[in-house]
């Protein structure tokens, strides 16, 4: 049901219309129809609301409502013929003076043929909507982003332009025309529109970092990174966030000097030395970008930011810490499918190939439809020298997602091994008919390389490092290009090249199949030795960043509980304060209920300095409340002194008082050992 939340957002949108236009349109309320619609909507239960929709279509074939839901469901099933059959059924019967729920089925039909790439029928169906509904502001507006998204933009503007006319403070038509103006580089035509954006809806993030976009454009670098930060202030903007993490020199200093004063100003909050990190870490920074997701992590910690530490190291060659840190993400989510995925890339680095194998097979256990787990677990089989299991992964990997190039560029390499060329060259085919401009290359120079067009495929490899010189990938694909043209100078001089830039990846270099010619030359031997001493350096230093070494001893500890009313109780102090509070793996926060945050307060245990904000709690049953973020400065439990513990006090005086994720992934592994009512703590000393 993957793309089932585009058909949610084009159904709100007409669903709005309910309540308010009730009066004017008799809309079904026979049984079947609305389970289906309860169904669809509330539970989000697809199958069991299309089994009464299409009891309801029965019953009532001209109910252009069910006929609508049912294209929705067909849709995220790939099912595109009945989906388009349906959306026509669904204009068909649906009352005429509905335009709420006519222009929806407008839009419903257009995803169909956008996803079918018929652009010309896609473009014709809003038109034929808004002749017959021109008073219907969404219709012009989803017309106005196809036509972007065509380079249309003149009849984008003409759009946007409706819209203003219709609803002069409407904010969408002033940043679509900032935005068509953005792609044609009118910079001062779009800064005029997101100006007024601003004036008209001063907290509208979106102006700012939209113009922020403008203002890069113009190098004006001091009025983009202010815009992106007010941005990130409003309401944490993606693609301010996009921006400021892609940003390079001389706007990349400049906007770390900001975010340091935004971090000075709120100095308990973790989001700012997170974008930090992510800044750095886009940039290959990788010590820096450790230093602030450590840092995150002593404000409020998060298997993401673990996550990302692991990330870094990982890039770094430093796979024991690597290791270290991407088990405690696992330890605070144990079944995160990427997690598992990066722990079997550094478990593939480390020539750990079974372990690997094993968190692949429990990847696709979860995610049977994930084709990059077919792909990897493919790649290790290879290794293995078990071609036949590798092919097998590889060609469900292409069932699941037949587009992308590197599987067939994979699979190609396979069967020349296997000396099955005609296949291979299909393969190798298949990748250069999908990398057909030169922003798409990646896989195409090894594809012309197997075709044996070997200057195509230096001249196709050269283009991608010209994208990005400082980009170590283009380098190392070189040398292996090299390698394979039994041109081994070329190769070492690239590899080189690609080691200087900081690659670190010597289990890969090890294993990888494209060195196989030069990978006992002396010459190799002593480029890997030389880098491998500078990696050495580089892992010590990382080590120190780290709050602790990937080689330290491991002791556990063991935390007596109590058990009442079927839910674990330990004791702990907070800010010296002795506290009884449940042990929750599946809450993700410390939580106090009022009762007991008001007490501290009034004997002094909080202070008015320790509140952060307020956030949304969320416990293991789904149930979510509102409440006051506050700054715990020291919790003790079972031995452990932890600071900075992020708290939620949630807005009902009977909420228990819950320990959760945001303590318990400092702490280590956790097993709970019941007979003996103990908590078993591992830990690194």
């Amino acid at each position: 049901m993957k793309k089932i939340s585009i058909w949610i957002l084009l159904i709100a949108f007409a669903m709005t219309g309910i309540e308010a236009h009730a009066e004017k349109f008799k809309r079904p309320d026979s049984y079947n129809y609305q389970r289906g619609l309860e169904a669809f909507f509330q539970y989000e239960n697809y199958e069991e609301a299309f089994e009464y929709l299409s009891r309801e279509l029965k019953d009532n074939p001209k109910n252009g409502y069910a006929h609508t839901l049912i294209s929705a469901i067909y849709y995220s099933n790939d099912d595109y013929g009945k989906a388009l059959t349906e959306a026509d059924a669904g204009l068909k019967y649906l009352p005429k003076k509905d335009a709420e729920y006519q222009s929806m089925a407008y839009m419903a039909k257009v995803c169909v043929l956008l996803v079918l790439e018929d652009t010309t029928q896609a473009l014709s169906t809003y038109s034929t909507g808004i002749k017959n509904y021109p008073d219907q502001k969404i219709l012009y507006e989803k017309r106005a982003q196809l036509y972007y998204e065509l380079s249309q933009y003149d009849q984008s503007d003409a759009d946007y332009r409706k819209m203003i006319e219709m609803e002069p403070g409407e904010t969408l038509g002033y940043m679509g025309l900032g935005r068509n103006a953005n792609a044609r580089k009118q910079w001062e035509e779009a800064i005029k529109q997101f100006d007024y954006v601003t004036k008209l809806a001063p907290e509208y993030s979106s102006a700012y970092s939209f113009r922020a976009e403008t203002y890069t454009g113009m190098e004006k670098w001091d009025e983009a990174t202010d815009d992106l930060i007010k941005a990130l202030e409003i309401d944490w903007d993606d693609y301010a966030l996009s921006q400021t993490v892609s940003l390079k020199e001389p706007a990349f200093s400049l906007m770390m000097a900001k975010l340091k004063v935004q971090s000075a100003k709120s100095p308990q909050e973790a989001s700012w030395p997170y974008i930090m990190g992510l800044a750095y870490q886009t940039n290959k920074k990788y010590e820096k970008a450790i230093e602030h997701f450590t840092k995150c992590n002593e404000l409020d910690v998060s298997d993401e930011f673990y996550k990302r530490i692991a990330q870094c190291y990982y890039f770094m060659g430093n796979n024991a810490q690597a290791l270290n840190n991407i088990d405690k993400a696992l330890n605070m989510d144990s079944t995160d499918v990427e997690y598992l995925s990066i722990k079997s890339d550094i478990l593939y680095e480390m020539g750990e190939f079974q372990q690997a194998i094993t968190l692949l097979d429990k990847i696709i256990e979860y995610e049977p439809d994930l084709a990059e787990g077919y792909f990897l677990r493919g790649r290790i089989k290879r290794i293995l020298d078990d071609y036949d299991g590798a092919l097998e992964d590889m060609n469900i990997a292409i069932v699941l997602n037949p587009k992308l190039s590197y599987f067939y560029n994979a699979r190609g390499y396979y069967y020349m091994k296997q000396g099955k060329m005609d296949l291979a060259e299909a393969d190798f085919r298949k990748v250069i008919e999908l990398e057909t401009k030169p922003e798409d290359y990646s896989s195409i120079p090894y594809a012309y390389l197997g075709l044996g067009q070997y200057d195509k495929a230096i001249e196709t490899n050269d283009s991608i490092i010209a994208r990005d010189t400082t980009d170590n990938g283009g380098y190392y694909n070189a040398a292996c290009l090299y390698a394979r043209m039994n041109q081994p100078e070329k190769a070492l001089e690239y590899l080189r090249k690609s080691l200087e830039l900081g690659f670190r990846h010597f289990g890969h270099i090890n294993h990888d199949m494209d060195l196989e010619s030069i990978r006992d030359l002396e010459g190799f031997q002593a480029l890997i030795s030389e880098f491998k001493m500078v990696g050495d350096g580089e892992i010590r230093a990382t080590d120190e960043i780290g709050n602790e070494a990937a080689s330290g001893e491991r002791q556990t500890t063991e935390v007596p509980f109590t058990k009442e009313d079927g839910v674990c109780k330990v004791k702990c102090h907070i800010n010296g304060l002795p506290l009884h509070f449940i042990f929750d793996t599946g809450a993700s926060d410390v939580t106090l209920s009022m009762v007991e945050a008001t007490f501290m307060v009034k004997n002094g245990y909080i202070t008015d300095k320790d509140i952060v904000g307020s956030q949304r709690y969320m416990d293991a049953n789904g149930n979510v409340s509102v409440g006051t973020v506050i700054n715990l400065k020291v919790v003790d439990f079972g031995g452990f002194t932890l600071n900075n513990v992020k708290a939620t006090v949630v807005l009902n005086q009977k909420a228990p008082l819950l320990l959760g994720q945001s303590l318990l992934g400092r702490l280590g592994k956790i097993e709970i050992d019941n007979p003996r009512q103990v908590l078993k703590i591992t830990h690194q000393q």
